[in-house]
């Protein structure tokens, strides 16, 4: 039923063309204001943190607000009724909305991360894994629909485990409340984003014994994204904003863990410096910081099979439908 809302909601925010926007507007000191609305606030976006914190945006001739939306339905939500004006979500989102029939199709055309975010945790120590040993054990999964568990299935399928029938897959929790449930005894297996997985090691709890970015490949996971008719009337403004992200890319590869936790620690004044450490370290370490933003059409295809798998996708979207890489490109040069 919540999946049916949310798809009614797209249909009416599409209809009516609502353009609220604010990009334009001047800041102050002649730069252009951007609302920026991320998914979650993660450690897995670092590289759009330290562009915060290294002014590189500012660098750049803008200002950037970041505003939390808190999920990628509301994410969407937000981009489509113009209360934002860029979207940090999965690519996903973006071809719903194109299956729902967008006459101003949300347009990805920067890319952030490379692969899934979470992993595997077990509740025992585990020694010599085997991808067979999840077998009819209680698994607590993530939300249907969404790509952490469709890129989870995709990777469960390809070790030759039928996630429905192989496995007693719990989905019925909330994403915030996925860590707590775990912690209170649901589930012998549990997949995890950072930085709960690394909390959970520490104390303990849990034992990281498997990566599922790893495992499912490249795919454009986690995207910049803004309805067409934004790119068109802002091309310099995006071309400014993807030329700071790049820049903090570049910075990511160049610096250490412990040199990048330093620099985004303000945006989680509430996590201990180490695990912050240890979560950098852990996604830098299986490549899900994207080097550049170009969002590949071999990452795209990778997605478009992981969907397709997961039965999520009505039918295949080109990549030259929705992936707009002319401002990366030019970055590039």
């Amino acid at each position: 039923m919540r999946r049916k809302r949310t798809a009614a909601l797209l249909v009416l925010l599409l209809l009516a063309g609502a353009v609220l926007g604010g990009c334009g507007k001047d800041a102050g000191g002649g730069k252009t204001k951007l609302t920026v609305g991320e998914v979650t606030r993660s450690i897995f976006y670092a590289p759009q943190y330290v562009a915060l914190s290294e002014g590189f945006f500012e660098d750049e001739g803008l200002e950037v607000e970041l505003v939390a939306t808190f999920g990628g339905d509301k994410t969407m939500t937000a981009l489509l009724s113009g209360n934002i004006d860029i979207g940090l979500v999965g690519s996903e989102t973006s071809i719903y909305v194109a299956q729902q029939g967008a006459k101003d199709p949300v347009i990805n055309f920067a890319q952030l991360t490379q692969t899934d975010g979470t992993f595997l945790v077990s509740r025992e120590t585990v020694s010599g894994f085997d991808w067979n040993d999840l077998k009819g054990s209680d698994f607590l999964g993530q939300r249907k629909g969404g790509m952490p568990q469709m890129a989870g299935e995709f990777t469960l399928k390809k070790k030759g485990i039928d996630p429905k029938a192989d496995l007693n897959l719990i989905q019925n929790v909330d994403f915030a409340n996925i860590p707590a449930a775990f912690a209170s005894g649901t589930g012998d297996y549990v997949q995890l984003f950072e930085p709960q997985a690394s909390i959970f090691e520490k104390e303990g709890r849990g034992h990281v014994i498997a990566s599922f970015g790893a495992e499912s490949g490249h795919l454009p996971y986690t995207v910049y994204m803004s309805k067409q008719s934004f790119l068109k009337k802002n091309k310099a403004a995006a071309e400014a904003f993807v030329k700071a992200v790049h820049r903090a890319q570049l910075w990511v590869e160049k610096h250490s863990a412990e040199e990048i936790a330093k620099v985004i620690k303000p945006y989680f004044e509430d996590a201990d410096m180490d695990i912050v450490v240890m979560v950098v370290n852990r996604y830098k370490s299986q490549g899900s910081y994207a080097s550049d933003p170009v969002i590949d059409e071999s990452e795209w295809n990778n997605l478009l099979d992981v969907m397709e798998t997961a039965g999520e996708l009505k039918e295949r979207v080109e990549h030259s439908k929705l992936v707009d890489n002319s401002f990366a490109e030019q970055v590039l040069k």
